[in-house]
This record gives structure tokens, sequence and C-alpha cells, in this order.
């Protein structure tokens, strides 16, 4: 059983950034493929960012596409979101994911506790 332990998030003025963590335990991290999800209000789950095994693939969503930069230390166990020119639409919780798979799936079986990101205007 894998646990993931999100850090960062906050509140943050339009264009800054913002870089969140996510620790996982429990389980093999090299082994998981690793991203992100986020839910803004009163908006559906989306999909940002996913990160194969090894760190090698990149698959990000369109709406983040150029801004947001996905990395992830299998040394630590550790996976990064670096947020930049942020904008008020990419206020939401943001989730970090995990699979058991080589690339992440779209129903991913483990999740974190969820942060909130606020991009004020």
């Amino acid at each position: 059983q894998v646990q993931l332990v999100q850090s960062g998030g906050g509140l943050v003025e339009a264009g800054g950034s913002l870089r969140l963590s996510c620790t996982a335990s429990g389980g093999t991290f090299s082994t998981h493929a690793m991203g992100w999800f986020r839910r803004g209000p009163e908006k559906a789950r989306e999909f940002v960012v996913g990160i194969e095994r090894s760190g090698s693939v990149l698959t990000y969503g369109e709406s983040v596409k150029g801004r947001f930069t996905v990395s992830r230390d299998n040394g630590k166990n550790t996976m990064y979101l670096q947020m930049n020119s942020l904008k008020p639409e990419d206020t939401a919780v943001y989730y970090c994911v995990a699979d058991p798979h080589e690339v992440l799936t779209t129903s991913p079986r483990y999740w974190g506790q969820g942060t909130q990101v606020t991009v004020s205007s």
C-alpha cells in the first residue's frame, strides 16, 4: 500500500510561481508512474501531468503546457511540480497520484491528500 504525502501550495498572485512536492512511502517508488490531477471550484477533475516510472516520458495537460514542469527523484521517493506563470484558472485542489504501472492510467490507484492552490488576479 503506497501512501502519498503532499506539501507546498498556498496563495499566489497571477504570474507567480509555486512548487508542490509529493513524497511516497510503503512501496517501491521507482516501479510506479506518478502524476498530478486537479479539481477547480465547480469543475470536473482534470489531468495535469504524468511522469513515467524512470522519469523519461512526461505528458502534460494542454492547459499547463509550457508553464508547469514535473520531475521525480527516485532516490528520495519524491515528485515535484514546478508551476510558473500561474493564472487564476489554475486555482484548484491538486492531487498527487501514483499507479503501479509504467505509465499513469486515467484512474490512478493511489491518491495524496490534496493541496489547495489559489491564484489571485
